[in-house]
């Protein structure tokens, strides 16, 4: 199967991860941010298509997307989906 956003999201995957940053750093950018046992605790994880994580949050059921980083690995940037 041909995926139209391949070339795309790993071209952020290499531009996120050339500027990981720690967790205050991302904080201060994104607002809040989870690591790999916080998201467990508030997400359902339903893919990975990284630099993306497709999740449902466990407070309300609602589906949206989580963008990560790879080392550290910090998830951030909560998007519902509309």
């Amino acid at each position: 199967m041909i995926d139209p956003t391949e070339e795309t999201r790993w071209a952020l995957v290499a531009e996120i991860n050339s500027q990981a940053a720690e967790r205050a750093e991302l904080e201060a950018r994104y607002g809040q941010v989870w690591n790999t046992s916080e998201l467990a605790n508030d997400f359902d994880v339903l893919e990975f298509a990284a630099p993306f994580a497709i999740v449902k949050r466990k407070a309300d059921n609602r589906v949206g997307s989580l963008m990560f980083q790879h080392h550290p690995r910090y998830y951030f940037s909560f998007q519902e989906d509309q």
